[in-house]
């Protein structure tokens, strides 16, 4: 039967995944973002019914609106991308989502938390905080269905790609001691069946519910057993005086997955996680995949990355593609503010490469030509369909136009041979009083060298990147206002 159900944190990770599935199903889905123009690049704008809300709960606002007609809502909401202050921004949603859920008249609410110690003895914040919004969230009288998971075996799951980039990286591994930690991990697919389901099962009272895989693994285990699916062999050896905090310094460096939230993952491997997933399965029993079976899945849905909008569907990506890259890529980038208007700079963007060049340092960029051509790379060939405007597959010297928005946004292909899979971007936003440029690069790592070659770039990408945006802008005869670098 079909029913109207508000997805709160539809632009995260879980959210984006089960949005599809419920309208699949055909329930009507109010999905809540906090930047919309996001949800709205998922390609759900078109579909009849989904309704799509930019909601921010750290803006103190009424949400009177939210719930009209509602019958079961997934909160979904997290604040491990907000920084160090994560918790209370955590909190201070919940509190204030669940003053208005206790004022509507929805039936249903269904939690996802995290997995907790038998034994409180975490210092965990991330896992404190998962447990005290399911307490908050109670607090509004609802019937709450909390469902504790560990880590989700899937594309751009936190947990499993810090392990994957390790694991892809690293010959060796140095690890604090907690990596002999265990947890129950669990597929995407088993996780997503078990959220739907739960519209049609009744709830007459408030349940916590452990979400559990078929097997309890430590850590070690897990990246041993996927370095092996990608037929690496790999030393994990734990060292007793590299603590998580050590360890999150030095995480920025090996995996690319949004710093805040490798941060907060980290203090919560140092407890064991145990998960009893008996009543869910009984409850909503379905065949649970192995750890195996999983990842096999994850790697499969992994090249499904290329064939997206970020990568324009382009075939020469996919060709490159491999299954190792992470899906979080490296990026390093330089943003302009200016009074330039899109048309001009968008006009300027549209020169690049063939006689004219890259706009600043064209002999940086020729020495990495030259550096191409002697292993055996075309770089030193020059393309220009046309020497002022572009069009989608164009070649540009050795890189391949594979998205352009006019007056917005141009996205290139990396050509030249490197130990990975990049791309270059040109993004301009128009900010009413004054317009953004930046001018950014893209890197899937392929394997260590591949980090060392990206980190052997970086001065030269913030010196060149840097350059090319105050050029462009000066190219307008135009004002600059203020930048800003940005990498990870």
């Amino acid at each position: 039967m079909s029913k109207n159900i508000l997805v709160v944190g539809a632009s995260g990770y879980i959210g984006s995944h089960l949005v599809p599935n419920l309208l699949e199903l055909g329930h009507h889905v109010r999905a809540t973002g906090r930047n919309l123009k996001l949800l709205e690049k998922r390609g759900w704008g078109s579909i009849d019914n989904l309704e799509l809300v930019e909601l921010d709960l750290d803006i103190d606002q009424d949400l009177t609106d939210l719930f009209t007609d509602i019958d079961t809502v997934y909160f979904l909401v997290h604040g491990m991308n907000h920084g160090h202050d994560f918790i209370e921004f955590e909190l201070d949603c919940a509190r204030r989502f669940s003053h208005y859920l206790g004022l509507s008249n929805v039936e249903h609410v269904v939690y996802l938390g995290a997995l907790q110690p038998h034994i409180n003895t975490s210092q965990s914040k991330h896992l404190s905080a998962r447990k005290e919004t399911g307490n908050i969230l109670r607090e509004s009288g609802k019937c709450i269905t909390e469902l504790r998971a560990g880590i989700i075996i899937g594309p751009g799951s936190a947990a499993f790609e810090v392990m994957q980039d390790f694991v892809y990286h690293l010959p060796i591994m140095l690890t604090p001691s907690w990596v002999t930690s265990r947890n129950s991990p669990i597929g995407l697919r088993n996780l997503l069946y078990y959220l739907t389901e739960l519209i049609d099962c009744p709830q007459e009272h408030n349940l916590i519910l452990d979400v559990a895989g078929p097997e309890q693994m430590t850590y070690k285990d897990q990246m041993v057993r996927l370095s092996k699916m990608h037929g690496k062999n790999i030393r994990v050896i734990p060292l007793k005086w590299l603590s998580p905090k050590m360890a999150a310094y030095w995480l920025r460096f090996i995996t690319s997955v949004p710093t805040n939230i490798a941060r907060a993952l980290i203090g919560g491997l140092s407890c064991d996680l145990p998960a009893d997933g008996s009543e869910l399965q009984r409850r909503i029993p379905q065949h649970l995949l192995s750890y195996e079976e999983a990842i096999q899945e994850t790697l499969a849905m992994n090249t499904e990355l290329v064939k997206s909008e970020i990568w324009g569907f382009d075939p020469d990506a996919l060709l490159r593609w491999q299954t190792g890259y992470g899906y979080y890529p490296k990026q390093a980038g330089y943003t302009l503010k200016t009074d330039a208007s899109c048309e001009d700079l968008w006009r300027q963007v549209q020169l690049i490469g063939g006689e004219e060049g890259y706009f600043y340092a064209n002999s940086l960029w020729r020495v990495r030509e030259w550096m191409d051509a002697m292993i055996g790379g075309n770089a030193l060939q020059r393309h220009r369909r046309d020497p002022h405007k572009l069009q989608l597959g164009d070649q540009i010297d050795s890189w391949k136009v594979i998205s352009l928005e006019k007056n917005h946004f141009l996205s290139l292909l990396f050509g030249m041979k490197a130990p990975g899979l990049g791309r270059l971007e040109f993004t301009i936003e128009d900010c009413g009083d004054h317009r953004t440029v930046d001018i950014r690069a893209w890197w899937h790592p392929k394997g260590f060298m591949g980090l060392l070659y990206w980190f052997a770039m970086m001065p030269a990408h913030l010196f060149i990147f840097r350059g090319m945006t105050h050029a462009l802008v000066k190219r307008c005869k135009a004002k600059i206002q203020e930048g800003n670098i940005d990498t990870k």
